[in-house]
């Protein structure tokens, strides 16, 4: 079939964009989750039933984190994959399970703040660790009957050149665009419809209740904070411009050409890296646990700005050749 291609996108932005950014988020998600992890362990006792979520939340994170190496060795050779197109797949797999996982967890993570907070005569010794680990398999279970239909698309275009699409070829997106809406609505709207109800809630609580301890106080509103970082930074752009994306490239295909789809395609490659920034920024939930690990998570942003800085330079020497993407890479 003939496919429409827009002249005027940047396709070669994805290229320059992404691998430093997965470079950087490799190096500090590794070493951030590594020493929340250890933290989290060693305070266990504190605050064992959330802690079964902030686990799980570190490992959906270190799964995807694992695959940034290849994603990385893909862009730095023009978009080019050579992994084969199961493993392609399962690198994209890896992904959503990460988003959604964290997602889903964050707000396991808020309702339980919330109970404990708005309710805690009602929950008082009816939480336990039973309840938190079956939480955690439905969660897993979720989030991934949501994710398997995914797998099912295209996922590698090419024969010489092949590429690892992010959604699918362009021969699906249609079907696509509708499956993603309903994703995003099931997976990531409800999400954050309970998670807003939930601090709305205990912003009442803590404004209008003198009683509450100023700890509890302290540690709700910070997380409150990371919350509202992570859905700000991360999670809205990225839903957002993936659908606006597959919208302009259904368009695309009926032969409809507009001045904003380089616009959208560019913002839609930035909110994919902003999105993976997840990785690093979720060992923040953290930091309600334990201070003591804001101190090391400085030092290690410090010596990732000059991280990021070489990688940028590096990067910049790899060039896509004009003229060799004839399709939306996503």
């Amino acid at each position: 079939m003939n496919i429409t291609v827009c002249h005027g996108v940047r396709f070669e932005f994805t290229a320059q964009f992404l691998p430093p950014v997965y470079m950087l988020v490799f190096i500090i998600g590794l070493v951030a989750n590594g020493l929340g992890l250890r933290s989290l362990l060693h305070n266990w006792k504190k605050q064992k039933i959330i802690n079964v979520f902030v686990l799980n939340l570190g490992v959906a994170d270190i799964l995807y984190l694992l695959t940034l190496p290849f994603l990385m060795v893909y862009y730095f050779m023009n978009s080019t994959w050579i992994f084969g197109d199961v493993f392609c797949k399962i690198t994209r797999f890896c992904f959503n399970l990460n988003l959604y996982g964290s997602i889903g967890f964050l707000t396991c993570i808020s309702v339980y703040r919330y109970l404990a907070i708005v309710h805690p005569m009602r929950v008082r010794g009816r939480l336990t660790l039973t309840h938190s680990v079956t939480i955690s398999v439905i969660v897993w279970l979720l989030v991934s009957v949501q994710s398997l239909p995914d797998m099912f698309y295209t996922k590698t275009f090419g024969n010489k050149s092949v590429q690892c699409y992010d959604t699918t070829s362009t021969v699906y997106v249609e079907d696509y665009l509708k499956y993603s809406l309903g994703w995003t609505l099931t997976a990531f709207c409800i999400p954050l419809f309970i998670i807003l109800g939930c601090y709305g809630h205990i912003a009442v609580v803590l404004w209008t209740m003198k009683r509450i301890d100023k700890v509890l106080k302290q540690r709700s509103l910070k997380l409150l904070f990371i919350l509202i970082l992570l859905f700000s930074v991360c999670y809205i752009p990225y839903h957002v411009f993936k659908n606006l994306n597959l919208w302009s490239r259904v368009l695309t295909k009926q032969g409809k050409c507009h001045k904003w789809n380089n616009g959208v395609y560019i913002a839609h490659q930035i909110s994919r890296g902003l999105v993976c920034l997840n990785s690093a920024l979720n060992p923040l939930v953290y930091l309600h646990a334990n201070e003591n690990i804001l101190v090391q998570l400085r030092r290690l942003l410090q010596g990732a700005r000059q991280m990021f800085t070489w990688a940028q330079s590096w990067t910049s020497t790899f060039h896509p050749v004009p003229g060799t993407q004839t399709t939306y890479e996503l």
